[in-house]
């Protein structure tokens, strides 16, 4: 399950929808959580056409149509969170069968309150580290692939890790430099 903040910093997105693409995990969302990044995300870039995010959005869709949580409105009304406003993510959540709640917003998805639910929260830095700790190899092929993902840009791998590490993935950027020799 994927919150705002989780699929806002490009790079760090790319890493989780590829794997999500490859079967490392299965991501979640609605087009509420869509329609909060992309707001978020035009409200703070000077510049930035709406119609790009929102062809961002119908890429992540269309690779990943299962992701698409249907049916928990109606789990909305009946949570409670620290911030009201985000009662949609943990419905989704919890309509999805999604285990984890993947965010920078962790002040907002405190355990007493997810865990009646089966559901946690981790930043997206931590996630990442549990997921390279499960499955080491599959991850970094993972991460070779969301750099090759970028075509028209493609940064070196070095210059990769470090926009990783940028987009505030501080303890999986330190991990992915160990493993440099894998993501080339």
């Amino acid at each position: 399950m994927a919150s705002k903040p989780s699929v806002y910093p490009f790079h760090p997105r790319n890493v989780l929808i590829q794997c999500a693409f490859d079967g490392l995990v299965e991501a979640r969302w609605t087009d509420d959580i869509h329609d909060e990044w992309m707001r978020n995300l035009a409200a703070n870039t000077t510049g930035l056409p709406i119609e790009r995010l929102e062809a961002t959005r119908d890429r992540m869709k269309a690779v990943l149509p299962e992701a698409e949580v249907a049916d928990y409105r109606p789990l909305v009304a009946d949570l409670k969170l620290p911030d009201s406003d985000d009662r949609h993510v943990l419905a989704a959540a919890i309509a999805g069968k999604a285990s984890v709640i993947v965010t920078w917003n962790l002040k907002d998805f405190p355990a007493r309150d997810l865990m009646p639910y089966g559901v946690t929260s981790q930043s997206p830095d931590d996630f990442l580290i549990d997921l390279h700790a499960a499955f080491p190899g599959a991850l970094v092929s993972s991460v070779k692939r969301a750099r090759h993902n970028l075509r028209k840009t493609m940064p070196s791998v070095e210059a990769f890790v470090d926009a990783l590490q940028q987009g505030g993935l501080k303890k999986f950027s330190d991990v992915l430099h160990r493993n440099i020799a894998g993501l080339k």
